[in-house]
């Protein structure tokens, strides 16, 4: 794998930890437990739950899971699409595509970081489920309908992960790569938190007084990072560590 891919990939888990600590996600964790597993808030923060209650949390936490990563994967297919038509239609379109999905980013950043709010990134629009669909299939189901919400937290960094996609040169294998990558940023603390329930409320009651702070540090990441891809200096930074860390053939 090359050395670009590899920091792009790292960005995107970067994006998907950032996510999921994110005010629109983290606060939300206890409500969702409850709701997929249609276990009680008691049942959960047993510290010493029971091994039907673990395995419970466990397999609906992997189908919500699944559910959001189908639709951020195929999201990023979409955008490594839109990358491969850019460069077969439009000789000078990827470079286009490269340089606006910068200026998106840096405005995510902006927005974030709390300099500027844009409109356009305060509403919020999400498929509501009042009752959830029973079994594993709904879980599913709800991990699609959380992952089809835009919101002001985790709209403009998953667009951020999608507008490098769209503007990297590695077509719709990269555009799936990236994403599956954010997904598993954003799930694998998710399932973490359902298998550990009771640490997660004291980890929780311990840092969400810090989530701003996350924010603010979130919107200066994607400043830099649309700096970047605006500039086309991933592919420099790789030529770099290229340098400094040379592949060795084993």
């Amino acid at each position: 794998m090359e050395i670009g891919t590899d920091i792009t990939i790292w960005i995107a888990f970067s994006a998907g930890l950032l996510s999921y600590f994110s005010p629109c996600v983290l606060p939300l964790i206890p409500s969702y437990l409850t709701y997929i597993s249609g276990l009680s808030f008691a049942e959960l923060k047993q510290e010493n739950a029971s091994a039907q209650v673990r395995l419970t949390v466990m397999l609906h936490s992997l189908f919500f899971i699944a559910g959001f990563s189908a639709v951020f994967i195929t999201l990023g297919g979409l955008a490594g699409l839109a990358s491969s038509s850019f460069q077969t239609y439009l000789h000078d379109g990827l470079g286009i595509l490269q340089k606006v999905g910068g200026v998106m980013i840096f405005l995510f950043g902006i927005h974030l970081s709390g300099l500027f709010h844009f409109g356009v990134l305060l509403g919020e629009k999400r498929i509501q489920l009042r009752n959830k669909p029973t079994g594993f299939i709904g879980t599913f189901l709800v991990g699609i309908a959380f992952a089809a919400g835009w919101t002001p937290c985790i709209g403009p960094i998953l667009g951020a992960i999608l507008a490098i996609a769209a503007g990297s040169s590695g077509g719709v294998g990269k555009g799936i790569l990236l994403l599956t990558s954010y997904s598993a940023g954003l799930g694998v603390p998710f399932f973490i938190s359902g298998l550990l329930f009771h640490s997660f409320l004291g980890f929780f009651d311990r840092f969400k007084k810090h989530i701003r702070i996350v924010e603010i540090v979130t919107g200066v990441l994607l400043m830099v990072a649309g700096t970047l891809l605006f500039f086309n200096m991933f592919s420099r930074i790789a030529g770099y560590l290229y340098q400094i860390f040379p592949p060795t053939l084993g």
